[in-house]
């Protein structure tokens, strides 16, 4: 969802800068040379469209239920957004402590593949989960248990608020040993 917010705000900002600078030329242009034409927007042509509109014209309802449309969506996307912290058990009272899942991913993962029979490995947390997928080239059945247990001893030592569920899968990969 962040590179959806990354693509959307400075698409936004482009889109407000033009018309920002649109407005801008065209009143320099109509406070230097009043009885010109308009220089990039055509005003006076719009102003006769938009006179005769009325609230109860469709067009007009059409373009206030997109624009109420397109400002949920972005509502909803910025809600929706936020940074999804893990916290970490407070040292005081006064103070709150958090990670990112990044962050405990990759400890997670630094614990996986520093396991002799794993080849490769690759790790996903969040506060409620951890999902491990791990490829090996011994029976994966016998390395799926040991990799769980490593990861479980190792969230025991870490100081989280509340324990994620751990999901491992290991594939076996074939190769020379």
């Amino acid at each position: 969802m962040r590179l959806l917010l990354r693509v959307l705000a400075p698409l936004i900002a482009l889109l407000l800068a033009v018309a920002g600078l649109a407005l801008v030329v065209e009143t320099v242009t109509a406070w230097v040379a009043p009885s010109s034409s308009p220089l990039v927007v055509p005003w006076p042509a719009w102003r006769t469209a938009i006179e005769g509109l009325t609230w109860q014209s469709g067009s007009v309802r059409a373009v206030a239920i997109v624009v109420g449309v397109v400002g949920l969506f972005l509502l909803i996307t910025g809600l929706v957004s936020r940074r999804h912290d893990v916290y970490l058990a407070d040292p005081v009272p006064e103070v709150t402590v958090t990670t990112s899942p990044r962050s405990l991913a990759r400890a997670v993962g630094h614990e996986v593949r520093s396991h002799d029979d794993v080849v490769s490995a690759s790790v996903v947390a969040s506060s409620s989960k951890i999902t491990v997928k791990a490829a090996t080239l011994d029976p994966a059945e016998e390395v799926r248990a040991a990799l769980r247990d490593r990861v479980t001893e190792m969230l025991v030592r870490l100081p989280l608020a509340r324990r994620p569920r751990v999901a491992v899968s290991v594939t076996t990969t074939k190769g020379v040993k």
